[in-house]
């Protein structure tokens, strides 16, 4: 039976956070040098969370048996994915232009399935599903792979897709004036291209969690990896590149060394690791209804999503997106917990991830 590991438990909680970060705490005008340097910061979570999802895949890739595999996915992703759609097929249907959806005008019952395939318009944050999908029908393949010892050769390889296929853009305004076929492929392609793109993470994952004594060299080598992640960082905001993957990807390193160096130690301090343990343990649900909120504070208090530097100090900006960012962060956690309590017989994972 595999180990619970806590220090892969808590990387799950402060990889949310970055995400949430990344959607709420963006500033400065687009092309701005605040702008680059704040994405580069905040951006870019997506890497930590497929990174995880390899490593945890292959952690358990003992009791692999695909039907069963694919059936857990549908009970434990599928389906709480499929339940959280319904607030934002609702936005989408009765406020299309201020919630930007791009198939605004299409039949609603044609909408459904589209929107559902392409998670992107309906809940930004979960185009992230219809490509892990993609992840979970090739399950078998890596596993294969990996017994045949080829997957972890292609590593090499599969990071220069990384650094050269970028994730692409699916923004509303990249689908004005195209047909309804051209607006899905635009969105279709993203996902396809964001597969091709974190190929590598997942892999690496799954490499790191095959040779768990590696990650004691993360820490060992920090210093190298810091290095390497504020090389990357400035390389992406001095060419404007926005590929914010290779940074973080030493991040995930760093983070990963740090935190199995230090498990012993965030283990003892009882009250911050069952902190950090439900920030962990939420995650899956905070992934799925951050956006929501998002959009309903922005409404409340008419700010925009990228808040402008112009008419007020930096620190002044800085503070609203903190403040947004924990009101988004609670507003999360206590609407999950609340449909936690109601739904009986601990079957609210199959509803909210949770």
């Amino acid at each position: 039976m595999a180990q619970i590991l806590n220090y892969i438990n808590v990387f799950r909680g402060l990889a949310i956070l970055l995400i949430i970060m990344g959607h709420v705490m963006q500033i400065g005008e687009p092309s701005s040098l605040v702008h680059k340097i704040n994405c580069e910061i905040v951006c870019g979570g997506t890497a930590l969370f497929i990174f995880i999802s390899g490593f945890l895949f292959q952690h358990l890739s003992y009791k692999f048996e695909y039907k069963n595999y694919l059936s857990k996915k549908w009970t434990n992703v599928i389906m709480p994915y499929l339940f959280t759609a319904i607030p934002g097929l609702l936005f989408c249907f009765c406020c299309p232009i201020l919630y930007k959806n791009a198939f605004n005008g299409l039949n609603i019952f044609a909408q459904i399935p589209i929107l559902l395939s392409i998670g992107r318009v309906h809940n930004v944050p979960t185009w992230f599903i219809p490509m892990i999908v993609i992840f979970f029908i090739f399950s078998w393949v890596f596993l294969k792979l990996e017994k045949k010892n080829i997957l972890y050769k292609l590593l090499p390889l599969l990071l220069l897709l990384t650094i050269f296929i970028p994730r692409g853009s699916a923004e509303y305004q990249d689908t004005i004036g195209l047909s309804y076929a051209a607006k899905y492929w635009v969105f279709a392609r993203y996902i396809l291209m964001g597969f091709v793109h974190f190929l590598s993470l997942y892999v690496l994952g799954m490499y790191c969690s095959a040779n768990k004594n590696m990650i004691d060299k993360f820490y060992d080598k920090r210093l190298f990896l810091w290095i390497g992640m504020l090389l990357t960082a400035v390389a992406d905001i001095y060419f404007g590149w926005e590929n914010f993957t290779i940074s973080k990807t030493f991040l995930t390193l760093l983070v990963l060394g740090y935190l199995k160096h230090y498990d012993e130690f965030i283990l003892s301090h009882k009250k911050t690791n069952a902190v950090l343990d439900f920030i962990a343990k939420y995650s899956f649900g905070i992934f799925f209804v951050h956006w929501y909120w998002l959009f309903i504070y922005n409404q409340i208090f008419h700010v925009q999503e990228v808040i402008p530097v112009g008419e007020h100090s930096i620190f002044y900006v800085l503070l609203l997106v903190i403040i947004r960012f924990f009101a988004v962060a609670a507003l999360s956690i206590l609407s999950l917990f609340l449909i936690k309590s109601l739904v009986k017989d601990g079957n609210s994972r199959k509803f909210i991830g949770v």
